[in-house]
């Protein structure tokens, strides 16, 4: 039985609620209504102008109305007076079908009617910065391989353990945290669960962080590359399916103790990997990530081919144990639900079609990978993604026409702004020319 947001206002002493929503390009839009609106709210929603967000929509178009979703109900840690909402959108009587949660919704769906569910648990890394973003906030944080630095985790303890507190206190069963790979950067972990609350929290985490932090009077970022000689901001994704209390990547007696079933979903990912990278990576800067030269620390930590394996970190995806796989593609700036949602459409499809991943490769793609013959490379710019994402005709399936669309149409638009950007390096090298 879905929440009574009345009744959870009057019991959580809560006095306004935002509905907010996930746009395309993963920005979080949101209305502020007081506690004696929400009833009303709830069942209408709250209504926006889609033009004004990252939606495919035109100021001509109806009024959009956000759904709150009451079994998402967060109340902020920070300003517990407030409860945060997920919400779905919807239009002239409809669901929009090309609005992230709702895409997701269809895919756990159909999935659902094929017997399974998709679980799986986000590794969130970000940078805490100076305000104007331009630096990283601690100046004392220099070490060339900085990662696990207890000084400087220590030196952050404050802003860290306030966002671990909080998740605890929501019961997200955090279990740890780290300083990461690059100055300035940080990873915390929490639970796995399925796709959708998955999504939800992976939202609710970015917007509690930047808010956390700005408190801290600290910048955070999910920038996937924001220093070019630091390693990039990954999303990892830990990923199983299960049917019922059954986890059905698990099977002692397979190749590392993954079933077959597990890897068609892996032959999935790989026979789809340049079309959904579209939407793991994507931002003309998730280019700069997973195609970087060698970083301060020495690696990237970040894959460059289309290639598996078992735990080793220099591929696209890291089998570490039985029942379970790692999927390294995603970065910073992943939706959280087109996250999710690529993870199934393309695991599904492995599925359906038996897709076989191929021999799995136990070698340093960093110092060999030049070595592997048939190994596809994942691809250099947006704009390879888009035209990969856009030719699939099992992405356009899953997603749906509408979705496709959308999507390839605002991030055609980025795009193109891009490449009309002039910059230093331009002028530096072709101004003699």
């Amino acid at each position: 039985m879905a929440i009574d947001l009345v009744k959870a206002a009057k019991d959580g002493g809560i006095k306004y609620f935002l509905i907010s929503y996930t746009d395309l390009f993963g920005a979080q839009r949101a209305k502020l209504v007081p506690a004696a609106a929400i009833g009303e709210m709830a069942k209408a929603g709250a209504g926006f102008a889609g033009f004004a967000t990252w939606l495919d929509m035109s100021p001509a178009d109806s009024d959009l109305f956000a759904v709150p979703d009451p079994d998402s109900l967060i109340q902020l840690p920070w300003k517990p007076e407030v409860g945060w909402l997920a919400a779905d959108l919807w239009m002239d009587g409809k669901e929009v079908e090309h609005a992230p949660r709702n895409t997701l919704k269809r895919l756990v769906g159909k999935a659902a009617k094929q017997g399974y569910e998709l679980k799986s648990g986000v590794e969130c890394e970000f940078f805490l910065t100076t305000r104007d973003g331009t630096l990283i906030s601690d100046d004392a944080d220099t070490q060339e391989k900085p990662c696990y630095d207890q000084m400087a985790l220590m030196r952050r303890y404050d802003v860290i353990t306030e966002i671990c507190d909080a998740m605890l206190g929501l019961g997200w069963r955090p279990y740890q945290n780290d300083h990461e790979d690059a100055n300035g950067q940080f990873e915390m972990n929490w639970h796995y669960d399925t796709a959708l609350l998955t999504a939800d929290r992976h939202a609710f985490f970015k917007y509690m962080v930047k808010s956390i932090a700005e408190k801290h009077g600290l910048r955070a970022t999910f920038m996937p590359k924001p220093f070019m000689n630091l390693t990039g901001s990954g999303c990892h994704a830990h990923v199983s399916l299960w049917k019922g209390k059954t986890n059905l990547f698990e099977d002692d007696k397979g190749e590392l103790g993954v079933s077959a079933l597990g890897y068609n979903f892996i032959g999935g990912l790989i026979h789809n990997a340049a079309a959904i990278c579209a939407l793991t990576n994507p931002t003309v800067n998730s280019y700069k990530r997973i195609n970087a030269p060698r970083t301060l620390s020495g690696a990237t930590w970040s894959p460059n081919s289309i290639t598996y394996t078992g735990n080793n970190r220099t591929h696209m995806i890291r089998i570490p144990e039985g029942g379970r796989f790692e999927f390294r593609l995603g970065d910073g700036a992943a939706n959280p639900y087109l996250l999710q949602a690529a993870l199934l459409a393309a695991g599904l499809d492995g599925i359906a079609e038996k897709r076989d991943p191929g021999k799995r490769l136990d070698i340093n793609m960093y110092t060999e990978g030049h070595k592997v013959r048939g190994a596809k490379l994942l691809p250099l710019n947006l704009l390879d993604a888009l035209r990969a994402f856009e030719k699939s005709p099992i992405l356009a399936d899953a997603f749906g026409a509408e979705f496709v669309t959308a999507y390839s149409k605002l991030k055609h638009q980025e795009w193109n702004a891009y490449a009309r950007h002039l910059t230093q390096w331009e002028r530096d090298n072709t101004l003699d020319c």
